[in-house]
C-alpha cells in the first residue's frame, strides 16, 4: 500500500506522492491514538454504502498551518493555495543519516521562491519510525534565509521532538508552509509543478492533503 503512483498521461508525468490513509497505516512513532478509525454507518441500506472515518489532521501527508506552534496563528484554510500550485524542487539527500543539516544543503539548488521537497532514506522506510531523518532548526534557518515558500519532508514529523519544536517555529513564524508524509521513492530529484491541497477545516492547524507532481518530458 505505500508505492508510489506514477501515471502517464500523454506527454505528462503525474507522480502521486500522498500516503494511502486506511485503518493500520504507518502514524507518526506508531502511536495507537493517530491511527485512523472507521466505522460503516449504511451497508447499502436502500442501495447506499457510507462509512464515518476519524482522523488525527496530522494523518498521512498533511500540511502545516503556523497554529500547529503559535496560539492564533493562521489555520489550513487561511493558506494562501497559490503557494501550493506551482513550482517546487525535489532535493537528493538520501545520502543524509539522522538529520539534515545547514551543510547538508550548502550547494543545494535552492532559489527563491522555491518550494522545496526534501527526499531522504525516510522514503524506502514503513513510516513510522521513531529515528526518522528530520531537518534540523540551522537546516530550517539556512532555507528560510534563501527565501524558499515552503518545505516538504518524506517523514511524518519535520523534526523529531525538538524542546519548543525549533524547525517548526523557524519556518512557520515566517510564512513558510510545510508539509510531511511525503513519498517521493520514485521521483528523481529535479524541478515539478506540485499540486498540494489540503482539505479545507475551518480552524485546524493540519490536515491531511494529497500532494501530486507533474514533470513534462
Amino acid at each position: 500500500m505505500e508505492q508510489n503512483l506514477f501515471l502517464k498521461v500523454k506527454n505528462l508525468r503525474i507522480y502521486d506522492i500522498s500516503m494511502p490513509i486506511y485503518p493500520g497505516m504507518p502514524v507518526y512513532k506508531n502511536r495507537a491514538e493517530k491511527q485512523p478509525q472507521t466505522e460503516i454507518t449504511r451497508n447499502y441500506e436502500n442501495g447506499v454504502r457510507e462509512t464515518r472515518w476519524l482522523l488525527d489532521t496530522h494523518t498521512g501527508t498533511h500540511i502545516d498551518a503556523p497554529a500547529h506552534v503559535i496560539p492564533g496563528g493562521g489555520t489550513t484554510a487561511d493558506l494562501d493555495l497559490s503557494c501550493l500550485i506551482g513550482s517546487c524542487r525535489v532535493l537528493d539527500l538520501t545520502a543524509v543519516n539522522d538529520r539534515i543539516t545547514a551543510g547538508d544543503l550548502a550547494g543545494q539548488p535552492v532559489r527563491i521562491g522555491d518550494f522545496i521537497l526534501l527526499k531522504t532514506k525516510n522514503s524506502w522506510a514503513a513510516g513510522n519510525e521513531v529515528d526518522f531523518i528530520y531537518l534540523d532548526a540551522g537546516a530550517a534557518a539556512h532555507l528560510a534565509k534563501a527565501g524558499v515558500r515552503g518545505v516538504g519532508l518524506d517523514a511524518l514529523g519535520v523534526e523529531r521532538d525538538q524542546p519548543d519544536y525549533p524547525t517548526h517555529r523557524t519556518l512557520l513564524e515566517r510564512g513558510i508552509i510545510i508539509i510531511e508524509g511525503l513519498r517521493l521513492r520514485e521521483v528523481p530529484p529535479g524541478a515539478y509543478q506540485m499540486l498540494a491541497l489540503p482539505l479545507r477545516l475551518l480552524g485546524a492547524e493540519a490536515a491531511p492533503a494529497r500532494v501530486v507532481l507533474l514533470d513534462r518530458e
